[in-house]
């Protein structure tokens, strides 16, 4: 069995509806900084990123600690829009948030299996920096439950996972915050 620590990446310096690829601002690399110090002591364990800025610029501080190479893991990114209009594209991701995977495209519910398919097959302890909705992925799948959002994963924090032969289970959810998508 292996424990996956699901961290969400620290605030970043636009939102959803202002650039596609924004790194951490200042706040957002506080955080980062904070939560490496809180995980330092599980490690060193493999690190794998979500391959946007925000979460690769989050996974640096427990990486340095750990004098350790980030994994880029694809399948954790972000959930893939269906428009690059940065106006839509935010309009789009709070319309979905509000409803649950099966009433989304199969093209949105492929990635989601993606998703859950490399978090239930890590075989060793890992820490995993990614996103909001890829962390309520891996819960959800967990839980069993259909929504898309079925907490609100606060800036840097630490959700954590076990994975048993490919079954994921809830050990601690995150702490929480009020997200919006702007």
């Amino acid at each position: 069995m292996a424990t996956v620590y699901l961290v969400r990446h620290g605030k970043a310096a636009a939102g959803f509806d202002g650039h596609t690829d924004p790194g951490l601002d200042d706040l957002g690399r506080a955080q980062a900084e904070s939560t490496a110090a809180m995980l330092d002591g599980l490690g060193p364990l493999p690190i794998y990123s979500s391959p946007l800025a925000r979460a690769r610029e989050t996974a640096e501080p427990l990486a340095r600690r750990w004098s350790s190479e980030v994994i880029i893991e694809p399948r954790v990114a972000e959930i893939p829009s269906p428009t690059d209009d940065l106006v839509e594209r935010a309009a789009w991701l709070r319309q979905a948030m509000a409803g649950s995977w099966s009433a989304l495209d199969p093209s949105l519910q492929a990635w989601r299996q993606a998703l859950i398919d490399c978090v239930a097959a890590m075989p060793e302890d890992s820490v995993v920096f990614c996103h909001f909705i890829a962390i309520n992925v891996a819960v959800g799948a967990a839980e069993d439950d259909d929504r898309m959002v079925l907490f609100s994963p606060d800036n840097g924090s630490v959700t954590t996972l076990t994975n048993d032969a490919g079954r994921l289970e809830v050990v601690e959810l995150g702490r929480t915050a009020v997200t919006r998508v702007n």
